[in-house]
């Protein structure tokens, strides 16, 4: 049964506590053989995952890991493939840009996730960002590509995720070193349907706050997508968020400032982050750009994350009450410098040059010396 708002709190203290045990022993087997190398070079060539497939070129017991993952969600029916495909149709390029930015930068308001992710090193490590966008990248384009949850191109990136997740929590408890008491279980269930909340209904959030109208079809249509990969990243059926856009948002509200904080690990992975699409935007766009993303957040939860305040940002509260404001906005995004009247929404005007630039940044990610297949660790590398 899926969460509702009667008995998150308790599920929560239970989910922190579970990783998610069949891909933990099989990651656990591959580290013990020293697999991992190998395994990492076979994803490429599981591009698809579905019930009955071939895949007797695997090692037998990643095959039969893989044939018990392939299963849909138990209550998965065409009405929501239908749905998710609707979103997707709709807000493709705005909601892959938001899930880059926001989403990302939301992951590191938990403390648990930040901890996390700085700890291993080649996610939380110089090279952090660019890796961690290639292959975030890599799902977001597949949520929003018309077969992938047809042909099971997304289930199977998701699931090489979830393997990724599992490497994560089996290294740092060989590590000796993970405060269990404190942090719970390394990526644990709660994690996992955390982040799918700030990358579904915070984005929803976000979404309204910058103009952009969702249809409550289509919102439901986008929280089906999320319901799907949520349970290919190995959540337990009762563990799930709900197809309904307003039910999870009920909960994400009542939950969010309980999981977000302040922390100096998130302010350093935001750091990061800002550095990193500071290259891709000219100067003046990438101010833009950060107050878009600010405002999208709310300055409540920028201000956790570390995120600098610009003077466009201070500008824009009295511009979206109706006042005007012309920006210049230069460089290639809109070609030749060329200046645009902003006028009651500054915001939706920024996140169409946004999500425009946006492109740029994901062609980077994912083709300039990243690699946009998930890959396991074999071992941790402390950036901390």
């Amino acid at each position: 049964m899926a969460l509702t708002t009667a008995t998150i709190a308790a599920e929560l203290e239970a989910a922190n506590k579970v990783g998610d045990p069949r891909a933990d022993t099989l990651v656990s087997e591959l580290l013990d053989n020293k697999e991992i190398d190998g395994v990492n070079a076979l994803f490429r060539t599981v591009g698809t995952l579905k019930p009955g497939q071939d895949l007797s070129h695997l090692p037998p017991r990643l095959a039969e890991f893989l044939k018990e993952a392939a299963a849909p969600p138990p209550d998965w029916s065409e009405s929501d493939v239908k749905a998710a495909e609707s979103f997707f149709a709709h807000h493709h390029g705005e909601v892959t840009m938001l899930q880059g930015t926001v989403g990302l930068i939301g992951t590191y308001l938990s403390p648990a996730g930040a901890f996390t992710l700085r700890s291993t090193g080649r996610l939380g490590g110089v090279e952090g960002p660019g890796r961690r966008l290639s292959q975030s990248s890599r799902l977001f384009l597949d949520m929003g590509d018309k077969n992938a949850m047809r042909d099971g191109t997304l289930a199977a990136n998701v699931t090489k995720v979830r393997l990724v997740h599992a490497s994560v929590r089996q290294l740092h408890k060989r590590s000796g070193e993970w405060d269990y008491a404190t942090w719970g279980e390394p990526v644990s269930q709660k994690y996992t349907t955390g982040a799918a909340c700030v990358f579904s209904t915070q984005i929803l959030q976000a979404m309204s706050r910058l103009g952009v109208d969702v249809a409550k079809d289509d919102a439901n249509g986008f929280m089906c997508a999320w319901h799907y990969v949520n349970h290919y990243l190995g959540t337990e059926e009762k563990w799930l968020l709900p197809k309904d856009a307003e039910q999870v948002e009920a909960l994400w509200n009542q939950e969010r400032d309980k999981e977000w904080k302040k922390t100096d690990d998130g302010v350093f992975m935001t750091a990061q982050a800002v550095e990193f699409y500071k290259k891709f935007y000219p100067p003046g766009v990438h101010d833009a750009f950060f107050a878009m993303v600010r405002h999208a957040l709310t300055d409540k939860y920028a201000d956790m994350a570390g995120l600098p305040r610009s003077v466009l940002g201070v500008a824009a509260g009295p511009l979206a009450a109706g006042h005007g404001l012309v920006s210049t906005v230069g460089g290639g995004l809109l070609g030749g410098g060329a200046k645009k009247a902003v006028g009651v929404n500054p915001y939706k005007e920024v996140l169409g040059i946004a999500s425009r630039g946006y492109n740029g940044v994901q062609k980077f990610a994912l083709t300039h010396d990243q690699d946009n297949q998930p890959q396991m660790h074999q071992e941790l590398h402390d950036n901390r």
